[in-house]
């Protein structure tokens, strides 16, 4: 029976539909309508749940990004929540070639198993930056909804160097200092792609091309580091779950100079590999970043009816 099961579940998920919506301007050729599917899917793997009920369920929340702007952290917080399953890894469904060719039979692989009453969560930090991902989401789910997690530009471009740097540095390979990246014949070199990366305007209008702003809710990552209770209620309204998570869960590591969390008592904090020391750029030049920023912000701002505490 297991057998039929899951051979009926591979056949669903490698179905062919045509699209039932027009496709938007620059959309992707051949773009396959995922939402039937999707249904279909979900269905027959409810059918065949396990005797408690639990059973792997497609997600009905993702963050998608941004790359070093605190996903890891966002996951690991709302995680603490009762009803929240999430995914230990970074998916990478629907950027991935390799990975979205192989049909949301897979996806739905690497999902958790959770209860009918949880919400299941995967973040990839790299979606949003993605030109194809928000029509591919869209296509699985329009209603799905959606965690974006944003600190201020200039010092995401930092971090993303710096893991860059130490992932070098444990492979003991060179790697050049940030200002070879941020600099080319005296001015800002604007083709480094972690500056492409804090562009946030230009890939939040893209994810807007498919979804409503209400369906796409901002974390303060600069907050959330600051003081992670509030920002972390704000995400349990927006998911519509019961408040669970407490500021109890939450103490400040004096050793690590940030937030870490408590659980049932039990104490966890984010791997070493999060919240190294920026390295340090001359003023001169972290000047010329925040001027480079100022106006995609004031830009972001507009699109999204809010402002952030940014340089």
């Amino acid at each position: 029976m297991a057998a039929l099961l899951l051979g009926a579940v591979l056949l669903v998920a490698q179905l062919q539909l045509v699209p039932c919506r027009p496709a938007a301007p620059g959309a992707e050729p051949g773009q396959q309508e995922l939402v039937g599917k999707a249904a279909t899917l979900q269905n027959e793997v409810r059918a065949g749940a396990a005797p408690n009920g639990s059973a792997q369920q497609l997600p009905q929340t993702i963050i998608i990004g941004v790359r070093k702007g605190g996903t890891r952290a966002l996951l690991e917080m709302l995680s603490l929540h009762p009803d929240v399953a999430a995914a230990e890894n970074e998916v990478h469904f629907f950027d991935w070639e390799e990975h979205f060719s192989q049909g949301l039979g897979w996806y739905l692989s690497q999902m958790p198993f959770s209860a009918p009453h949880q919400l299941t969560v995967e973040k990839t930090p790299a979606y949003f930056t993605s030109p194809k991902v928000p029509e591919r989401v869209h296509s699985m789910n329009p209603s799905i909804r959606l965690l974006l997690i944003l600190r201020d530009p200039s010092e995401r471009v930092l971090s993303d160097y710096t893991q860059v740097f130490y992932n070098h540095v444990q492979k003991h390979k060179p790697y050049p200092s940030i200002e070879e990246f941020l600099v080319r014949d005296g001015r800002l070199n604007v083709d480094y792609k972690a500056l492409n990366r804090s562009l946030y305007h230009m890939h939040m209008q893209n994810w807007l091309r498919f979804f409503p702003l209400r369906h796409i809710h901002i974390v303060d990552g600069d907050r959330l580091i600051r003081d992670p209770f509030p920002e972390i209620q704000k995400v349990e309204r927006f998911l519509k779950l019961a408040p669970q998570i407490n500021a109890s869960n939450f103490y400040f590591n004096k050793t690590k100079g940030f937030y870490c969390l408590r659980d049932s008592g039990r104490d966890r904090c984010l791997h070493e590999s999060k919240g190294r020391a920026h390295p340090q750029v001359d003023p001169k030049l972290l000047n010329k970043l925040h001027e480079y920023f100022h106006e995609p912000n004031k830009k972001f701002f507009e699109l999204v009816g809010r402002t952030f505490d940014w340089h």
